[in-house]
């Protein structure tokens, strides 16, 4: 890639979904708390027909998972490799992606991590709890990566205000 300066609209981006991150601090979440997120996400994803996958997941425990109509197999092996480069960074994989990009260069050549294992693609959102950290992540595939984060935010933002989306 070139050494060309990011443009404003990436800039303005990156700085979009770092606010995202620090507005969607969590007081605590739990097994139910998973479910309700899952669940909302689903019934987001179904009222709107979008083929995704669902998935919310500790870093070694999955606690929720779901594939709607119109997905593949390959919609869950990107859930898997975007979900492990959000838990690794403690970052939305889509930022990790924008921040790659505004350095002119890939994730993958930035971190020398294998694309096969890690994604730095928009969809995964790492589940921060206050005063804790990063304690899992909710990720959704199968729309354009952008799609997929800003479905993500929708239902994380109305998780977080205590109404279902």
């Amino acid at each position: 890639m070139d050494d060309a300066r990011p443009s404003p609209e990436l800039d303005e981006l990156i700085a979009t979904v770092t606010g995202q991150v620090e507005r969607l601090t969590l007081d605590r979440f739990d097994h139910d708390d998973a479910w309700l997120l899952g669940t909302s996400l689903v019934e987001l994803a179904r009222s709107r027909g979008l083929p995704v996958v669902v998935d919310v997941r500790r870093p070694d425990h999955v606690l929720f998972h779901a594939s709607l109509a119109g997905t593949v197999p390959d919609n869950d092996t990107w859930v898997e490799r975007k979900s492990r480069a959000t838990l690794r960074f403690g970052a939305p994989s889509f930022l990790l992606g924008l921040r790659a990009r505004a350095r002119g260069t890939t994730f993958a050549a930035q971190t020398g991590l294998p694309e096969q294992e890690y994604a730095a693609h928009g969809g995964s959102f790492p589940l921060v709890v206050r005063h804790v950290g990063v304690i899992g992540a909710v990720t959704v595939s199968g729309l354009p990566q952008a799609d997929d984060h800003a479905l993500v935010v929708e239902a994380l933002e109305a998780f977080v205000a205590g109404r279902r989306p």
